[in-house]
């Protein structure tokens, strides 16, 4: 298994798409924070949530703003973690990959944990451009920064939680879907549009509804860091992070076990 983690901690950092992604993840994620830093700390976004609390409140703005990396930039360690089986694929080095270690299985397991470390230095990326951008915006609102409450802190360590956990899901649904180009359009599809029609209409059919929304893959990333700009706004709920956390790994596992039960058992060329 050493043997294997260190390939397949090799194949990740010897491209220079790892780093491309990272570089466009954090002026992304640096944009959305000013903005919303901006418009929460000016007022411009003081409308009030479903339950009567401002948006403007401090723990609004510390998870709406603070809290963007996992509600929105999570696509980007899903997308490299996914890239990293489906790449094998598409360069047709899967066959010499399977030859060096014939569990297909042992493969799979090996590339979630070298995802891990890379997922880290995603999430520490993500999540620092997202304060240092957020903090800016707020200033230039004229509001509170909240760098000063260790609430903000917790958050923040728990964004980068949250968005370790996304890597090792994008391998194991790059081991179902090993098409790269599909994998990216269903990844982009379902983190940038679906997942969010999806909670506002769960949240419109009652509770039930609401529950159900509140263990879709996004608003279980988001439950690590405790909220973020959707649940300010009333869009679900989210459950608590240690359930969250419980939750997107076990989507992990699931898509895994999916994987290696269908796909990586069909032949390759």
């Amino acid at each position: 298994m050493n043997v294997a983690l260190r390939s397949e901690y090799r194949k990740f950092v010897t491209t220079r798409l790892w780093w491309v992604l990272l570089l466009v993840m954090a002026a992304y994620m640096a944009f959305i924070g000013i903005f919303l830093g901006w418009s929460l700390g000016a007022g411009t976004s003081g409308l009030d949530s479903g339950d009567g609390a401002s948006l403007t409140s401090p723990d609004s703005i510390r998870s709406s703003v603070y809290g963007t990396a996992a509600a929105f930039g999570y696509v980007f360690p899903v997308i490299i973690g996914a890239l990293s089986m489906t790449g094998e694929y598409r360069h047709q080095t899967i066959t010499p990959t399977f030859l060096a270690s014939p569990s297909r299985t042992r493969v799979l397991v090996a590339k979630m944990i070298a995802a891990l470390p890379i997922g880290v230095v995603y999430g520490t990326v993500a999540t620092l451009a997202t304060v240092g951008a957020g903090a800016a915006g707020l200033a230039l609102g004229g509001s509170t920064t909240l760098l000063g409450d260790g609430e903000t802190w917790t958050l923040v360590a728990r964004s980068v939680l949250a968005l370790t956990v996304w890597a090792p899901v994008g391998v194991a649904l790059g081991s179902i879907l090993t098409n790269q180009v599909l994998a990216i359009i269903v990844i982009l599809v379902y983190t940038q549009f679906l997942e969010a029609v999806l909670r506002l209409g769960l949240t419109q059919v009652g509770d039930v509804g609401a529950s159900v929304a509140s263990y879709l893959p996004g608003a279980a990333g988001e439950a690590i860091t405790g909220g973020s700009v959707f649940s300010s706004a009333g869009i679900a709920d989210v459950l608590p992070w240690g359930a969250g956390l419980a939750v997107l790994a076990g989507y992990a596992l699931v898509l895994a076990a999916v994987g290696s039960l269908t796909t990586l058992r069909r032949d390759v060329s």
